[in-house]
């Protein structure tokens, strides 16, 4: 899936060919929703944690989520895709330009200022430059159920958007955090730190290139049964939580908590 820094790339580059150019032509043949007219104009594209909206005039969004199939790859006109036809979920041609959106299974639209927008939900974006880390310490305190671990709680876009399983792992080992350790056993200025770092990871991963945490790439993401870049400890990977996430770790970095559940282990 996605992470926040991989929607906030995209923006960046759909916005540089879409905004403020006027629509030539959309299709969505799934499409939930009103449709663009050709003739609206574009005027943004944006990211929202792991949620990418493109704003048009009469304040229609457009709104993606890519879950674990999805992308939008930009064109020129008449540039041959690199994905087959049937896989496309929207197309957006302006002059020069075409936006495709391949096999996310969420597009749709809805108006800007709706009771049921569907990013109403969100916690503070990490990916941007004013966090409030006061508002994701409260919808921390008030969204958490005690027990569940604290990789879990990371995931958890209502409280804080943007991180997934990467930039899970990585804080976690950052911060020298137990993955397992559950939530109230985590102090609240503990809490803050690994949801600042979180961000700053991210953040410095906006501008492209290969992902990097540290110098030489990832601390453990994607490197079970290598050694940690830190102490040569075995890194471990397990699948745990409700939806069966994957988390990196270091057992000599990030020690066991004592609060951690033998169900956790």
């Amino acid at each position: 899936m996605p992470e926040g820094d991989t929607i906030h790339r995209t923006a960046i580059r759909l916005r540089s060919a879409l905004a403020e150019a006027e629509l030539t032509r959309f299709e969505a043949s799934r499409l939930r929703g009103d449709r663009p007219r050709v003739g609206d104009r574009i005027h943004d594209v944006q990211a929202v944690g792991k949620h990418l909206l493109i704003r048009f005039d009469r304040d229609l969004v457009l709104h993606s989520h890519m879950k674990m199939t999805g992308s939008w790859h930009l064109y020129r006109t008449n540039e041959r895709w690199r994905e087959r036809a049937h896989l496309a979920r929207a197309v957006l041609e302006v002059p020069g330009w075409v936006a495709v959106c391949f096999a996310a299974p969420i597009v749709q639209t809805y108006y800007d200022g709706a009771a049921d927008s569907p990013i109403a939900h969100l916690g503070p974006d990490l990916c941007t430059d004013a966090v409030d880390f006061d508002t994701v310490l409260a919808r921390c305190e008030s969204l958490s159920t005690p027990g569940t671990s604290i990789a879990e709680v990371l995931l958890d876009q209502r409280i804080a958007c943007g991180i997934g399983n990467v930039f899970k792992s990585e804080t976690l080992w950052a911060c020298r955090c137990d993955p397992f350790a559950p939530i109230e056993s985590i102090e609240p200025r503990r809490r803050e730190r690994l949801w600042r770092v979180a961000s700053k990871q991210l953040r410095s991963n906006l501008q492209g290139g290969p992902r990097t945490t540290v110098p030489g790439g990832l601390a453990v993401y994607g490197r079970q049964r290598q050694p940690c870049r830190s102490c040569g400890t075995t890194i471990e990977m397990r699948h745990h939580g409700e939806q069966a996430r994957s988390t990196y770790w270091c057992p000599n970095c990030q020690p066991t908590s004592t609060a951690a559940s033998a169900d956790e282990r």
